[in-house]
């Protein structure tokens, strides 16, 4: 599974519904409204590389109120999770 984020800036009128369009789109698995300088952030998880393109390139840019977007594909997750448990290998 490739996770990619997708940082949204969006109209600040429109928000909401691009927030609750992204959310419909297949492969979209999170929006979050965020502060800063990005509005949202969609965290798009799909099997392959093609099906990123696909989502971001034209899926997304038919959501009315998106002004623009970065991507940014992850090539490594890092949790606490994984690093307690990279800590408790051996450990009796």
């Amino acid at each position: 599974m490739i996770t990619t984020i997708v940082l949204v800036q969006a109209d600040p009128k429109s928000i909401t519904a691009c927030a609750t369009a992204l959310a419909g789109i297949d492969g979209v698995a999170e929006v979050y409204s965020v502060s800063g300088a990005w509005d949202l952030v969609a965290i798009v998880r799909v099997p392959d590389l093609e099906q990123i393109a696909t989502v971001v390139t034209q899926e997304f840019v038919n959501v009315p109120g998106i002004v623009r977007t970065q991507t940014l594909t992850a090539f490594r997750a890092y949790s606490r999770n994984d690093l307690e448990q990279s800590w408790d290998i051996g450990v009796e």
